[in-house]
């Protein structure tokens, strides 16, 4: 876990903490800093210094030894550190408070006024760089960070210069690739540049910008942004298209480094349900549950009856929530849904509105999909009233597959085919989609997003506008997949004799030794 490439979900770190305070060892390479943080905290209890190579290492570890969040997303209020605590953390952040590494400063500047008062750091004389930090954070010193220098670099017209002051960072280098190609004159050189910082940039970073350059071959008409919360946006895309063949060169080397580093397959089996799993390039958009996929994915729709489940159970409050369904067309209008308002429309029923679970409540949609006369279905959770999805004793959404001969028969678990935690911080949940091909088979399609909505009385009359526009966003992007993973490996020709599968699930007749890599174990793919 500490080694993962990929962040982890709030559960994971969680156990992450755990387990560093049993296990002595530790990995050699701990990519992700919010992991580094999770195991700093246990270091000085076993007589080992922190890992910290950044100012920003010693704010996550001096929010870890306050309990608080190493991933900086919400403010941490400090305890009181001891003697020995203040001195340890200060003399890491003397060690590490370089000019160049003041610039990061800025960034969580009302952190580090607080930090400083708790750490004393005007006792602690020869320690100066460490007092320098906390200036930078009061305004009494000034420190240019290197995302600064490349937006003046920008905005006045010098290219070439931000592209210099971005060699030294080859993943800022890479994040900004379509922005240095759309300003710069050469874009020769900013793909040489981007050839060399490849070489040097994490993987996880150079499978978000090959997702990413991919979709500029074939840019659809909204951008969406989504944060580790599962909250969402979307606007309009005004970036001029690039060419082409610029395009090409880019994914050309990006594909050649990623391939450089994947592991020998050896043999590979492929199962096709596997295919069109995207890859998990964070595991913090995805709540626990049952047969969860990272969003993006697809996934087949087998049975003549969908049956859509909310469960939810109070704790210290009436709550109210209500599922619901936003059903539309191929151009993604002509609405139509069902909900407490709506008990049914055609091919679809709503079960009946609960307005309170002191004991646990359930609610349901059934969707005759035969019967469909629309292509696009989108359920939704609603807080109609009473407590958010975060503060519920209980509160989870899930989806059955099911035929006519158990129509109306009690909950199966057999049937059931995903279930969710809700927990984003959002008042609409919006898990998934169903789309309909042009054969008339039936996928899903996971989104794990979440709209702000009111206060109070949301319903899906109030959301069908940003609702579509979202899923729009989401089902017209092109998410790597399992499928691109895969012709990688091929690429990349084996000499092993070992076996690797890639699937749901292992099948029993696998040959002995077999590396099996199912959705839950796929991040171990991801190239360093």
């Amino acid at each position: 876990m500490a080694g993962s490439e990929t962040p982890l979900a709030e559960e994971d770190l969680a156990a992450l903490r755990l387990l560093a305070a049993s296990c002595a060892d530790e990995p050699e390479r701990i990519p992700v800093r919010e992991n580094r943080a999770v195991l700093n905290e246990a270091r000085p209890a076993a007589g080992r210094p922190p890992l910290v190579d950044t100012v920003t290492d010693v704010l996550r570890l001096a929010c870890a030894l306050s309990g608080g969040d190493v991933t900086l997303a919400t403010p941490t209020r400090f305890r009181s550190f001891r003697r020995a605590e203040r001195r340890a953390l200060l003399r890491a952040l003397d060690a590490v408070a370089t000019p160049a590494k003041l610039g990061d400063v800025p960034r969580h500047r009302e952190r580090w006024k607080r930090l400083g008062e708790r750490l004393h750091p005007h006792e602690y004389p020869l320690l100066p760089r460490a007092a320098q930090v906390f200036e930078v954070a009061r305004g009494t010193r000034e420190a240019a960070s290197l995302d600064s220098r490349v937006e003046a670099a920008l905005a006045e017209g010098r290219p070439a210069e931000a592209v210099t002051l971005l060699a030294n960072a080859p993943g800022a280098l890479l994040r900004r690739l379509d922005h240095l190609l759309r300003l710069s004159p050469s874009a020769r050189d900013v793909l040489d540049a981007a050839a060399r910082a490849a070489a040097h940039a994490s993987g996880r970073v150079l499978l978000s910008l090959r997702e990413h350059v991919q979709n500029r071959l074939s840019p659809t008409p909204g951008r969406v942004f989504t944060n580790r919360h599962g909250r969402a946006f979307t606007t309009p895309d005004s970036r001029p298209p690039l060419d082409r063949k610029v395009l090409a060169h880019a994914l050309a080397l990006l594909d050649e480094e990623i391939t450089r580093r994947l592991p020998d397959p050896g043999a590979l089996i492929v199962d096709p349900d596997m295919l069109g799993v995207a890859l998990p390039l964070s595991g913090k958009a995805v709540a626990p549950g049952l047969g969860m996929l990272p969003r993006g994915s697809i996934s087949p729709v087998d049975g003549e009856l969908l049956r859509f489940f909310v469960h939810w159970r109070q704790a210290a409050r009436r709550t109210d929530y209500d599922l619901s369904a936003l059903m539309l067309d191929d151009s993604y209008g002509d609405e139509i849904h069902v909900s407490w308002t709506n008990y049914s429309s055609g091919f679809a029923r709503y079960s009946g509105d609960l307005t309170e679970a002191p004991e646990g409540a359930s609610e349901f949609v059934d969707i005759r999909l035969a019967a469909a006369t629309r292509s696009i279905i989108i359920p939704q959770v609603h807080v109609y009233a009473g407590e958010p999805f975060d503060e519920a004793a209980e509160a989870f959404f899930g989806y059955m597959t099911r035929n006519d001969e158990q129509r109306g028969l009690p909950f199966e678990p057999r049937t059931v085919r995903m279930k969710s935690d809700l927990r984003g911080s959002g008042r609409v949940a919006l898990p998934l989609a169903f789309l309909r091909d042009g054969d008339g088979a039936w996928r899903v399609k996971w989104l794990h997003l979440y709209l702000k909505g009111y206060p109070d009385f949301n319903q899906v009359e109030g959301n069908r506008v940003t609702a579509s526009l979202l899923v729009r966003s989401i089902v017209e992007r092109e998410y790597l997949t399992v499928r691109y993973l895969a012709d990688r490996l091929r690429a990349k020709g084996s000499s092993a004799a070992h076996t690797t599968y890639l699937g749901p699930a292992a099948p029993a007749e696998l040959p002995e030794g077999t590396r099996v890599v199912t959705p839950a174990t796929l991040h171990e793919l991801i190239p360093a």
